[in-house]
């Protein structure tokens, strides 16, 4: 007899609900769940930022700050990178390799992020992180790698290019963003960091492949 039909949802889809899900429950709470998920500095020393909240830097902050957006268009425009790329690298490498890939990439980025934000906390700039920013730009790379001459039709401005190219644009224009600072309130370096860490696992992964 034919076995029934199961359905499994892939990572990506996984992911996706995920991150809905959490959008929803910090639209209901979002004090309590910026002070516990969110992404903290280090040095912080028992501040009063909101609500009463003294937010401090947590280990879990690591994974769970990019499960949380900032807004709508900010969770919509992750979305759909981390579906648009990260299926077609799913499909490509296998749910494990995957799933593995994408929490090193936000790991990485937490990171970094939580090393340049920790500088600023004696000056007072003082702030969170949210978003799957740091994942998504490593999944960028991975696609830019794995599908070098793919072409890409960029939304604005309106043109075509290869996978490989739109990689080291998005890179150099995060890098010189992130070194001048002429886009506030986004983490620049931590989109770096995501990148720089799924390319060091990739380098890792050339050398030990990893077994499925």
């Amino acid at each position: 007899m034919p076995r029934p039909y199961t359905y499994s949802p892939s990572i990506v889809q996984i992911l996706l609900i995920l991150n809905g899900i959490s959008f929803l429950l910090l639209r209901l709470a979002p004090a309590p769940l910026l002070e516990n998920f969110a992404l903290w500095p280090l040095g912080l020393t028992g501040q009063v930022l909101f609500d009463g909240a003294a937010p401090r830097f947590e280990l879990w902050q690591l994974v769970s700050y990019a499960f949380l957006h900032g807004g709508i268009f900010h969770l919509l425009v992750n979305m759909y990178v981390l579906w648009l790329f990260g299926s077609r690298i799913e499909q490509a490498w296998g749910s494990k390799a995957f799933v593995i890939y994408y929490f090193v990439c936000v790991i990485g980025a937490g990171l970094v992020q939580l090393f340049v934000a920790s500088q600023a906390v004696s000056t007072g700039g003082i702030y969170p992180t949210v978003g799957a920013s740091g994942g998504v730009f490593g999944l960028l790379l991975a696609f830019g790698l794995t599908y070098p001459n793919e072409r890409l039709m960029l939304i604005f401005p309106p043109v075509i290019l290869k996978a490989k190219w739109l990689v080291l644009i998005y890179a150099s224009i995060e890098l010189y963003a992130g070194v001048t600072g002429t886009t506030a309130g986004i983490a620049h370096f931590a989109h770096l960091g995501g990148m720089l860490f799924g390319f060091l696992l990739l380098l890792y992964w050339g050398k030990h492949p990893l077994k499925r």
